[in-house]
């Protein structure tokens, strides 16, 4: 079968066109490697960040947001995920503590949860409703457990064989095995299940947000359709350059024009994804700032850890052309209402002006 996903990582030879008059012409100020805070993130939400087993520490970029005026932090992940917010409730009682201890201003802490309690496991609404009444934020649609990503990349086989060896991992799987070991939103006749448009309907009645995760393109247009359906203001399409989504800038800007939000991350400038950043800034011009986000999706140890991936990504995306005021746009506005911040009038002048 032929591979029609979008190439947006444009050769090295083509990108240094654009690429060195960017980085020739961006000027944030010396990044002195001594300072124990990050610059270049004053007043930035992260609606998407990683802190689970073997990542980065959960308090950790807490206190370095905090000391960095950042203004948030949403948590997709973290240890302690089977009561998330429970967890970021005791993460954000010590980093008060701390931050009091030392004279910062403490970040706002959020919980996410991922509508799905692992491979082989059905989706439960139940499971859900208790997230977003114990405070959640956030709920993903499958990620690493979607039929579409065990398709597209493969996955562990000890998630769904307890005899495997646990640091295997498979190649890209059949669609057949794909669907037999993943979840999949849609029914045989091609609509959303049951479970999955009760979720969004509990998402719209707490004012939460959800992340459509990796879906295919047929998933992808059930949940769309439905959020117009129901009125659904916070769908987030997450790192639309990715394999797992993989948009077209076109489609992007179908999708804002739908009511969601696209939201761009530093994991798809990184090395392992390897988009150009011309052309993340390319499709931030054609869907329009008011309708994007930017959010590290960072914690691995193989990317910066979240702030600094922050800084990167608004750094990236200001040297190719966003003003300022787009830029607070997209990294503190509309972060805002999607975690149901109430952004100071005073702050929200500095996105229109």
């Amino acid at each position: 079968m032929a591979d029609n996903r979008p190439n947006y990582s444009t050769p090295s030879a083509l990108r240094s066109v654009t690429s060195y008059p960017a980085r020739r012409g961006f000027k944030q100020g010396p990044v002195d490697p001594s300072l124990d805070y990050v610059i270049g993130v004053d007043d930035s939400i992260d609606i998407h960040c990683h802190a689970h087993e073997g990542q980065q520490d959960a308090l950790g970029v807490a206190k370095l947001a905090s000391k960095s005026g950042m203004a948030g932090i949403l948590y997709k992940t973290i240890v302690g995920r089977k009561d998330s917010a429970l967890t970021v409730a005791g993460i954000k009682a010590k980093l008060d503590d701390w931050c009091a201890e030392k004279g910062h201003t403490p970040v706002q802490l959020w919980a996410g949860a991922s509508v799905t309690q692992g491979f082989m496991s059905k989706i439960e609404p139940s499971w859900s409703e208790n997230n977003l009444k114990a405070g959640v934020k956030g709920l993903w649609m499958p990620n690493n457990t979607s039929s579409n990503t065990l398709n597209i990349v493969g996955g562990k086989p000890s998630a769904w064989d307890k005899n495997a060896d646990p640091k295997a991992h498979t190649e890209p799987l059949s669609w057949e095995d794909s669907l037999k070991y993943g979840h999949y939103q849609l029914d045989e006749k091609g609509r959303l299940l049951p479970a999955i448009e009760e979720i969004f309907r509990m998402a719209h009645d707490h004012n939460a947000a959800v992340f459509f995760g990796h879906p295919t393109k047929p998933e992808f247009r059930a949940m769309t359709e439905y959020c117009q359906k129901i009125g659904f203001k916070r769908g987030v399409v997450d790192h639309p350059f990715s394999p797992f989504v993989s948009l077209t800038i076109e489609e992007m800007k179908d999708a804002a024009e739908a009511g969601l939000w696209i939201n761009f991350t530093y994991d798809e400038l990184s090395p392992l994804l390897g988009i150009d950043p011309g052309n993340m800034y390319k499709a931030i011009r054609t869907v329009g700032p008011a309708r994007c986000t930017l959010s590290s999706d960072a914690g691995e140890p193989l990317f910066p850890n979240s702030v600094e991936s922050l800084r990167l990504l608004r750094g990236h995306m200001s040297a190719f052309g966003c003003t300022d005021e787009e830029i607070y746009t997209m990294c503190t506005v509309n972060p805002a209402f999607i975690v149901g911040l109430e952004v100071p009038r005073q702050q929200q002048a500095r996105a229109t002006h």
